[in-house]
């Protein structure tokens, strides 16, 4: 099966054949680099949906994910991360192996085509020469074999006229020997040029074309079988990722199975536990009998039809369950007491937890440039020594600061945890005012008690949940405090209507005193006379401090911790 032998006069349907076998290879590379666009439009939009549900950092998402079904989810999300990758895997492959394979191919391709082509038509238009001169040949032999008939003719015609001389039948005589000559020739040539274009046509047919045809066939071959290839290639590339978007999947399945509800019923508790008795059972008041009632005798202040209300702990902290927390906007108390117990024994292990991993970050950095002087000390070409004192100083003073720090919140973890003998008056009178073993007021309030959306408890404020809590010593303990000394002045760059408590309100350009910084809460405390003082936002106000007074309110401040 030969296309020289089979398809030796179809020159043109074979050149019409073959571009159309070099179309179909373009077409196929469209289709494959148009399949790489969508691998890699497919995986982006997977990792930007990875990425859209991943939990922000610093955020309120990443607590939730302690949670073994978030941590799940969690997983999942990193898992389909690696799956687009798998995707991107793809798409670089078959850019590779297969897009930039053939179109280099298609190149050497039409170069090929075109000089097999351009040989055909070179044999051909040899073929065409030879045959024109073939007939330029044989048009002259009969052109002069006609001159020597007429020649003849007109001998003869001459030869037998009496009144013909005898020098004019000469002359017509030589005249047919020369045409006859000339015929001759003529026939001689033309049976040159016959054979000559026979053997030529031969040739063309049976040995050039033959020749030329089959490369061309081998040429289509290839081209054939290299697109055969680069489709297995295709089905390759897909068939080498699977193994790992497998195991993505499997991995996905694992983070699935890992799912414990028991244990996620456990995280609730141990995030929402407040670590308060339950209410005990309310006592029977006897009506019957005149009785003085008092806040130790009685859970309420009036009877649940009673629509007279009575002011709570000295008309301060008016509905709060814990009544001496200072509440600001976005801020608690530094030492969380506006917690429950249990959750507040949770935050400052947190903290001090977290204290103690910067106090060893600065304790490693100290180290380096310990060693990093002790170096230069040794080698003093390498750097000067006295340059690293200062970052040194500094280090000890931060880790001095921390360790202050730590102290300070394992004091009141402590307290929490009931290690400590003694509690602050204040401290007592907060937690213990609420136990419901010493109080039975607890016992109607908390089931009215409900839960702020910063952690802290309030109550209804409503004629039902009123305590008659009489002002006794709780006035009395703050009115006694001394004042805080002013460490600055500040200028109040917008107005700020003080609604919370523990605010003040403040107007547009006026100047106040400031008696306590901003300690990275958001609010400072100013004061505008010895009765009115509170917080205010820092940016609100334009704080000037005045640094012999600063110095002397944080001694005061190491000196009180």
């Amino acid at each position: 099966m030969s296309w020289g032998t089979e398809l030796w006069d179809q020159f043109d349907n074979l050149e019409k054949h073959t571009q159309w076998g070099i179309d179909v290879l373009e077409k196929y590379i469209k289709f494959v680099k148009e399949r790489t666009e969508i691998e890699l439009s497919y995986a982006k939009q997977l990792r930007n949906l990875s990425k859209k549900y991943q939990p922000k950092k610093n955020s309120k998402e990443e607590e939730e994910y302690r949670y073994t079904s978030t941590r799940a989810f969690l997983a999942t999300l990193n898992e389909m991360n690696d799956y687009a990758g798998q995707h991107e895997v793809i798409s670089e492959n078959m850019t590779s192996l297969i897009t930039g394979e053939l179109t280099r191919y298609v190149q050497e391709l039409k170069q090929e085509r075109k000089s097999h082509f351009h040989d055909g038509r070179k044999a051909q238009q040899h073929l065409e020469t030879c045959w024109k001169q073939l007939e330029a040949s044989k048009r002259r032999f009969e052109r002069d074999c006609k001159e020597a008939d007429r020649a003849q003719q007109y001998f003869e015609k001459m030869d037998a006229d009496i009144n013909v001389t005898k020098a004019d039948v000469e002359k017509a005589r030589q005249q047919a020997q020369l045409r006859h000559q000339m015929a001759e020739e003529s026939k001689a040539e033309y049976s040159s040029t016959l054979q000559k274009f026979n053997s030529e046509q031969h040739d063309h047919y049976y040995t050039h074309i033959p020749n030329i045809f089959q490369k061309i066939q081998e040429m289509e071959e290839r081209r054939i079988v290299r697109i055969g290839e680069s489709m297995k290639t295709f089905a390759e590339v897909d068939r080498q990722v699977i193994p790992i978007i497998g195991k993505c999947l499997d991995e996905i399945t694992k983070a699935a199975e890992s799912i414990d509800h028991k244990n996620d019923s456990q995280l609730v508790i141990e995030a929402f536990k407040s670590g308060f008795e339950p209410p005990g059972d309310v006592e029977f008041e006897d009506f019957t009998q005149p009785m003085k009632r008092t806040v130790s005798e009685s859970s309420l202040s009036n009877s649940r039809g009673d629509g007279k209300s009575e002011p709570k702990f000295g008309g301060k902290s008016k509905g709060k369950l814990w009544p001496f927390i200072k509440k600001n906007k976005g801020a608690g108390p530094e030492d969380f007491s506006n917690l429950p117990p249990e959750q507040r024994r949770k935050k400052l292990q947190q903290k001090v937890d977290e204290l103690n991993k910067d106090i060893q970050k600065e304790m490693d950095q100290r180290d380096a440039l310990t060693k990093m002087k002790d170096v230069y000390i040794k080698n003093p070409q390498m750097g000067d020594a006295a340059s690293v004192d200062h970052r040194l100083a500094e280090l000890g003073q931060n880790i001095e600061k921390l360790r202050l720090e730590v102290q300070k919140f394992e004091g009141w973890l402590a307290e929490v945890e009931g290690r400590l003998p003694m509690r602050t008056e204040q401290a007592r009178r907060q937690s213990g005012l609420y136990e419901a073993q010493n109080t039975s007021a607890v016992n109607s309030c908390a089931q009215d008690r409900e839960s702020s959306p910063d952690g802290s408890y309030t109550e209804e404020q409503s004629q039902e949940t009123e305590m008659k809590v009489p002002a006794t010593d709780f006035d009395d303990e703050f009115d006694d405090e001394e004042p805080l000394p002013t460490i600055g002045t500040c200028k109040a760059l917008y107005t700020f209507e003080g609604q919370n408590e523990g605010t003040i309100s403040v107007a547009e350009g006026e100047m106040l005193y400031v008696i306590e910084e901003d300690k990275g809460d958001g609010w400072t405390r100013i004061r505008r006379n010895e009765d009115e003082e509170g917080y205010v936002p820092t940016s609100y106000v334009e704080v000037y401090l005045d640094k012999n007074a600063k110095d002397v309110y944080k001694s005061l401040q190491k000196i009180s911790e």
